[in-house]
């Protein structure tokens, strides 16, 4: 298949990308390298995608998109290109409103005039919101988001349904659940714990511990997303996590072990915008596609271990 990735240069977007041209698919990319986190990362991203078709362009950009898509005429879209980042919404809203809403609804457009044979595109867990009932099921209300990330990405799949509806466009969204592993977003607690754990600098600890997330290992996502894009629905929309939520300061203690040094940790109030807890039933994504993500913490961690001290040099203590 010839499939466009978008956000391509991003941490789900490379690896889904990696996968589909080691399989042989024709892959065509595009990402705006958007200073929001290091340029540098996404760049190396980039370089691991041997065969890949890369082009520097911003979704925002609804002509030049749109002149990039009739020639490129993708046959499935993979859609990962969003301003990420639940914190920094609030600081910068206008990047969300142009990314994930005005470059999601250009994409559609250029999908409605040359409709591939599938887009799969990413949603959030945080579309949640103030939901209590765990663990959190696609039936469920998601009309209380507590962040504008989070009303992105549940615009997002308004938006997909409209256009199924009106136009038949076989669109799929996927409700990514806190994805870790090698060439994650520095902004992300893995590269963040790391980093202060290594370097013998305090951990900011939300809530003071007291929160719960379902950690999915990229590995499983890249399976779970190609899995849905072969299957085209009318509409659809699934969790994709890993069925099993783990304590904030359990996970702590599994990063700990896996770089072989102790955290200091720093307790703080819960962060606006924050929920306290995740947990995906991946039912739906089981029945549809016939798989359900199952890397363990452990070796998630440790292969995300053994990346971060390969990609940022630092050594582990062997003295612990």
């Amino acid at each position: 298949m010839k499939v466009l990735v978008t956000g391509v240069a991003g941490f789900i977007g490379m690896h889904c990308a990696k996968r589909l041209l080691e399989r042989g698919d024709e892959v065509v990319g595009i990402d705006n390298l958007s200073p929001y986190y290091p340029v540098q990362l996404k760049r190396d991203r980039l370089a691991q995608l041997r065969g890949l078709r890369f082009d520097q362009l911003d979704i925002a950009d609804g002509e030049a998109l749109s002149k990039w898509f009739e020639k490129a005429r993708p046959e499935r879209v993979l859609h990962l290109a969003a301003q990420a980042g639940v914190r920094y919404s609030l600081e910068n809203p206008a990047a969300y409103i142009q990314t994930n809403l005005v470059g999601f609804a250009n994409l559609l457009e250029c999908c409605r005039r040359h409709p591939p044979g599938h887009l799969v595109y990413a949603s959030s867990s945080s579309v949640y919101g103030a939901n209590r009932e765990l663990p959190w099921t696609e039936t469920q209300n998601v009309d209380h988001p507590v962040s504008l990330y989070a009303a992105t990405k549940k615009s997002n799949e308004l938006l997909a349904h409209v256009y199924s509806h009106l136009y038949g466009l076989q669109a799929t969204g996927l409700r990514y659940f806190t994805v870790y592993g090698p060439w994650g977003r520095p902004d992300m607690s893995p590269i963040l714990f790391a980093q202060a754990i290594t370097q013998g600098k305090p951990i900011q600890v939300f809530n003071r511990g007291d929160m719960q997330r379902d950690f999915t290992y990229i590995d499983d996502i890249v399976e779970g997303t190609l899995r849905v894009l072969e299957r085209p629905a009318r509409y659809a929309v699934y969790n994709i996590g890993n069925h099993e939520p783990v304590g904030l300061l359990d996970y702590i203690a599994a990063l700990e072990r896996a770089l072989g040094k102790k955290a200091k940790l720093e307790m703080r109030p819960m962060q606006p915008g924050d929920v306290k807890a995740t947990y995906a039933d991946t039912t739906a994504l089981a029945r549809a596609v016939g798989f359900a993500p199952s890397t363990p913490l452990e070796t998630g961690l440790a292969r995300f271990a053994q990346w971060f001290t390969s990609y940022y040099g630092v050594l582990r203590d062997p003295t612990v």
